[in-house]
């Protein structure tokens, strides 16, 4: 039987916030992105505002 781990635990929980953060942090860099950097990487304005209104703990596949 596993055993509960504090460790495993505090480590999971330190993990799910980093990547909270970084998609909030992403997502309000792509809101910021001029029609040109956004056809550089293949989505319309229309995209980024959708993706980048987006709460930080939805994940995009």
């Amino acid at each position: 039987m596993p055993r509960f781990s504090l460790i495993q635990l505090r480590y999971q929980l330190r993990s799910q916030i980093r990547a909270y953060r970084e998609r909030r942090r992403s997502r309000r860099q792509l809101l910021t992105l001029d029609d040109r950097l956004l056809r550089d990487i293949g989505i319309t304005r229309a995209q980024a505002q959708k993706e980048g209104r987006k709460s930080f703990w939805k994940h995009t596949t």
